[in-house]
């Protein structure tokens, strides 16, 4: 990759090169104050970091940069890399300092900070390049962004950046995930936000899997297979996939951006719509749409089979900025905003959290939503078969693997061997040793091959859904359920929704200018369409 405009080129130094895909993505996208790269590990962050800072050192004295790691002894390895990368550039390693030097001026510190209170140490200083390297071992953001006020310059100096990264996991998962993933669970897509003196800021989060770093993988064959070996199915998940929704002891272990979550789409007209929402005041509500499938090719996506489930569409109540905490609206208003939401189309069923429904003197939550036109049905609030319908739709449509013939018949139970103990303990050995491998045989099913073709995906647009689904936790006096102290209000929403029986709605059919459809050959469907055409003629 050509460096930007070519000037340490035209110095003649030897240049560090960003592997092809997201390294290189990530390089090449300096006009993007905050970036966060990685997600796996194996995926060349360490790389990026230190090759990112590299782009600018042509600006010489005024290109002044900093690398935090939590603790001292993270950085050797850090420091290694960079002297591999930087000696040969012409820099020089102070080590009092704990800096390199280079021939333009520009210069690089490498730094340890290990509690936020370490950060009032770097006020009033300036850089113009920022670098966390493994953000997620910080327990919160609070140092990161307190030092957001040192990325500045006294010169000019353009395209002042910082640069992060991160692997799932780790005592700071959720504060990455919530500033970084969760606006774009996906990724590759600019986040704006504009602060009260209408100032703008950026930020991105470019996934790295391992599978990305091809020179990490030729010279190490068995990084992944010893990766797989750590033990936890969850952490072998979010590092091998950088999958961020991966959390250990969470109650929808299945769960999976990439086989779920989905660029939206037109959701074809005939489909069965429906929607479905959990009550809340001081805390949020959620209203999901959904539509159900016939069977149909998402174009440049997977093929959703029929009677797959769609979450098309999500409103979250909540304060912006916060964590669960309610909006405190009233029915009437929530009930105006879903009308509106609603966009004209046509729900098959809707189902609410029983809660609505309850009266006491005057009317209910779900009367008052009627009155302005949010028309709604009780929901069944059987939570384990609610939790269980999603669990299913979550794994799908699974072939089992067949055992062969000779496999099956090897391993049937042997016939009780009499006689001394010493003779049954020789018989059964003997016995083992003559049973083949069972290479054909079904095994236990675990996380990875429980799911199949999923039978119910979310558009990526459903933030609070996809935040919050993956985090429940199994209730801890409880197990059979999830803990109800979480934020399980998109959930709540989601449950009450698939256990409407939400039904598919075949194609209509192309019926040709003057054809009769005799009533006997009429389906339900026929003659309920014919009823709204119907209607709409005659303006009613």
């Amino acid at each position: 990759m050509a460096l930007r405009d070519g000037q340490l080129e035209r110095l003649g130094f030897s240049i560090w090169e960003p592997q092809p895909g997201p390294q290189a993505l990530a390089v090449g996208a300096p006009f993007v104050g905050e970036l966060l790269f990685g997600g796996a590990r194996g995926g060349g962050k360490s790389d990026f970091l230190l090759g990112d800072f590299l782009q600018d050192i042509s600006l010489g004295a005024a290109w002044r940069g900093i690398i935090f790691r939590q603790s001292y002894p993270q950085l050797e390895e850090l420091l290694a890399r960079a002297k591999e990368m930087y000696l040969p550039l012409g820099a020089i390693y102070k080590v009092a300092d704990r800096t390199f030097i280079f021939p333009s001026g520009a210069t690089l510190k490498l730094r340890h900070l290990e509690t936020e209170a370490d950060a009032d140490v770097y006020q009033g200083h300036q850089y113009t390049w920022i670098g966390w390297d493994e953000l997620g071992n910080w327990p919160n953001l609070n140092a990161y962004k307190k030092l957001k006020a040192c990325l500045r310059s006294a010169h000019g100096v353009p395209n002042k950046r910082i640069r992060c990264s991160a692997n799932p996991g780790g005592v700071g998962h959720h504060a990455v995930k919530n500033y970084f993933i969760d606006p774009s669970p996906l990724g590759m897509e600019l986040i704006k936000s504009i602060d009260e003196d209408g100032t703008i800021t950026t930020r991105m989060f470019i996934p790295s899997r391992v599978y990305d770093n091809a020179i990490l993988l030729a010279n190490d064959p068995q990084y992944i297979a010893r990766l797989r070996e750590i033990g936890s199915p969850e952490l072998v998940k979010a590092w091998l996939e950088g999958d961020w929704n991966v959390i250990t002891g969470a109650y929808f272990p299945e769960f999976s951006s990439t086989k779920h979550v989905l660029e939206p789409f037109a959701i074809p007209n005939h489909w069965t719509r429906f929607r479905s929402m959990d009550w809340g005041s001081t805390s949020p509500f959620c209203v999901l749409w959904h539509a159900v499938s016939d069977g149909y090719q998402v174009p440049d996506g997977p093929f959703i089979p029929s009677g797959a489930v769609v979450t098309y569409r999500e409103w979250y109540g909540c304060v912006p900025g916060k964590v669960n905490e309610g909006l405190k609206w009233t029915s009437a208003q929530v009930g105006k905003g879903i009308v509106q939401r609603d966009r004209g189309e046509r729900m098959s069923f809707a189902r609410a959290d029983p809660s609505m429904f309850k009266w006491d003197g005057g009317p209910s939550h779900a009367e008052n939503m009627a009155k302005v036109g949010a028309q709604w049905a009780k929901g069944d609030n059987n939570r384990l078969a609610g939790w269980d319908q999603i669990r299913d739709r979550l794994c799908g449509i699974k072939e089992p693997k067949q055992a062969s013939a000779a496999a099956v018949a090897a391993h049937k139970i042997m016939a009780p061997v009499s006689g001394t103990l010493e003779e049954i303990v020789l018989a059964g050995m003997a016995q083992k040793n003559a049973i083949p491998a069972p290479t054909d045989i079904d095994v236990l099913p675990d996380d990875e091959n429980m799911v199949g073709t999923p039978m119910w995906y979310c558009f990526k647009t459903c933030v609070a859904l996809i935040r919050t689904l993956p985090a429940l936790q199994h209730d801890m006096t409880d197990p059979e359920d999830c803990d109800t102290d979480g934020e399980d209000h998109a959930p709540d929403a989601l449950r009450y929704g698939l256990m409407g029986r939400p039904w598919t709605k075949p194609k209509p059919s192309k019926k040709g200018s003057g054809e009769i459809l005799l009533l006997q050959d009429a389906t339900l469907n026929d003659i309920w369409d014919d009823h709204f055409a119907h209607l709409g003629q005659s303006g009613v």
